[in-house]
């Protein structure tokens, strides 16, 4: 089956690389134009990952048109709504429609209690993770509604908005306000034809998983933990005998949400998890 979102056009936040990355390159290999942002720069806080770049933006956009879609690109921190809709208003103006938003825009940040979680992360996660959520679907629910077309709008979560895990508080507090968000959206759009659903992946072999913040969190008993290492510790999370998904296995679950082939679905959080909510 090819063309899923043929001719749609989709608007998603943290593109530059990662999940982000993915969903772009394959909902342009199923048709879509994308509207791709992401802030390229530092944001703040003491996740210890290295930030994406202007060129990691640009690698998607080859990539993207590669696989002979369009793609416009703009450098934006969720936490700014002006910024925001400036980017989405200007690929709409170019494009001519929206159809899929996809907030998937995040930052990892742990390792301490939430009693010693300091107030600078504290509002960085917040204010990235959750209100940078809501800002991004209040950016593009305007074309949205004014295409009369309906739509559909993914909010990237995590199995930490189904459950608590230990040293990430604030990240777990900010991806339960996603499914809140995620249902509120979906009441609120439905009689516009306007599917709104959370997708919460694992753990993901991407910068913000693959990093030495992250080795050291999984394996504090080793000096200088690897990937190696980190396997045994991570599949003690899972059902499945692995210790973490691939971007892509996420884009799939995005992919679907965004086609027709969901079109009766909405205010579904649909795990992509390894069979981490059963344990």
């Amino acid at each position: 089956m090819t063309g899923r979102v043929e001719g749609k056009v989709a608007f998603i936040t943290g593109a530059a690389r990662g999940q982000g990355r993915s969903h772009a390159v394959r909902l342009a290999q199923e048709g879509a134009d994308i509207i791709a942002v992401d802030v390229c720069k530092p944001v703040g806080g003491s996740s210890g990952i290295p930030a994406s770049t202007p060129d990691d933006l640009a690698e998607t956009a080859d990539l993207v048109e590669g696989a002979g879609r369009r793609i416009v690109t703009a450098e934006v921190d969720v936490r700014d709504f002006d910024a925001l809709q400036a980017a989405v208003d200007s690929g709409v103006e170019q494009f001519g429609r929206l159809d899929i938003i996809v907030a998937n825009a995040g930052i990892g940040l742990g390792g301490a209690t939430l009693g010693q979680t300091g107030q600078h992360d504290w509002d960085a996660v917040i204010g990235i993770n959750l209100s940078g959520v809501w800002k991004t679907v209040k950016a593009g629910v305007p074309h949205l509604l004014s295409g009369g077309r309906g739509g559909s709008i993914i909010l990237t979560s995590s199995v930490g908005g189904l459950k608590a895990h230990q040293n990430i508080g604030h990240y777990v507090a900010a991806k339960h306000g996603v499914v809140g968000l995620m249902r509120s959206f979906a009441v609120e759009l439905g009689r516009h034809s306007i599917r709104v659903n959370t997708v919460h992946p694992t753990n993901v072999d991407t910068p913000m998983f693959m990093n030495d913040s992250t080795l050291r969190m999984f394996r504090p008993d080793l000096e200088n933990p690897g990937p190696d290492d980190l396997a045994p510790a991570a599949q003690q999370m899972h059902v499945l005998p692995v210790g973490w998904v691939e971007p892509v296995d996420v884009s799939n679950a995005v992919l679907f949400l965004a086609s027709d082939e969901s079109r009766y679905i909405t205010g579904l959080p649909m795990t992509i998890d390894a069979g981490s909510m059963l344990k």
